[in-house]
């Protein structure tokens, strides 16, 4: 059965049955079979319906860890998807700047910007709806007024779109790259060079669904380029300004040269106290969708990310 037999088969809410017929399946755990072939749905929701019995292998329940055989018969039936949608909460925000088509967030670490599987408050979204009411809805209705997204464990500057218009003008400043976005980054290792570019392409790890990747020669194409501005005895602190806004790209382009960044266990980096990726969106300049004038914000260093990089001396 083929994968787009296999989406429309979702969408009825009818079961699907998968067949391991590929040599290459067997040995795969069953969690990792199901994310490659149903990769729109999250890995947390797939682990979800194996918990809750549906998900069945030769017709009967087995755990995610389960090893696959050639030959096995692996069947699904979808649960209903709860809508997603952003619910007003009361939560402080930090406004680094606001105008009737924009406003620009000082995000904290730790922070989700919207609402997905798992995560359904304490969101950026949440706290936008309840500040402001109305905004953007071309993202839908569980991100409005998202143009952009950071990490949960980035801080920094984001832009937020208050109206249908200026969302999409803004969309179009990123997809044509005139927005500049300038990020601060602490980085394991020291450098040979004073500033370098990384310009490889980046796509999703086919083993570890969770992780983007450079390895494969392939993918959505990408480029970094940092600048060092302090060296410390076994970390790096870098400017580092990106054209391209691809899934993880900083993370995944540091690490792909040897020097993942501070506190970026999933690309590397060794646990530490920090709590939280070394990473800040420190600058964003952009053009006003109504004036056109060119507009530079910038997000202060976090504190607690202040002060670890001051430790480090």
């Amino acid at each position: 059965m083929r994968s787009n037999s296999l989406i429309e088969y979702i969408l009825k809410k009818v079961p699907i049955h998968l067949f391991s017929l590929e040599p290459s399946d067997a040995g795969k755990r069953l969690d990792h079979y199901l994310q490659e072939q149903l990769p729109q749905f999250s890995r947390s929701r797939l682990q979800d319906w194996i918990k809750a019995g549906r998900v069945l292998v030769n017709q009967a329940a087995q755990k995610a860890s389960y090893t696959l055989h050639a030959g096995d018969t692996v069947s699904v039936e979808p649960a209903d998807l709860a809508p997603l949608t952003a619910v007003a909460e009361d939560i402080a925000l930090d406004i680094l700047y606001e105008d009737a088509d924009v406003v620009a967030i000082n995000k904290p670490a730790g922070m989700v910007v919207h609402a997905g599987a798992g995560q359904h408050s304490g969101t950026l979204t949440n706290a936008l709806v309840h500040r402001f009411g109305q905004l953007s809805s071309v993202g839908g209705a569980e991100r409005p007024g998202i143009v952009h997204r950071l990490d949960r464990y980035t801080s920094g500057v984001l832009l937020v779109a208050r109206t249908d218009a200026a969302h999409r003008n803004l969309a179009e400043q990123f997809s044509s790259r005139s927005i500049e976005k300038v990020y601060l980054a602490l980085v394991h290792g020291t450098f040979a060079t004073d500033s370098g570019r990384i310009d490889r392409p980046i796509i999703r790890d086919p083993v570890r669904r969770i992780r983007m990747t450079t390895k494969l020669g392939r993918g959505r194409n990408a480029v970094t380029d940092y600048k060092v501005l302090r060296c410390f005895e076994n970390t790096t602190l870098l400017e580092v300004k990106i054209g391209t806004g691809r899934t993880h790209q900083i993370r995944v382009h540091l690490a792909s040269i040897g020097h993942p960044v501070v506190g970026d266990t999933l690309y590397g980096a060794p646990k530490n106290e920090l709590g939280r990726y070394a990473l800040h969106a420190h600058r964003i300049t952009f053009t006003s969708p109504s004036t056109g004038e060119r507009i530079t914000v910038i997000s202060p260093l976090a504190p607690e990310l202040a002060r670890f990089i001051e430790g480090s001396t």
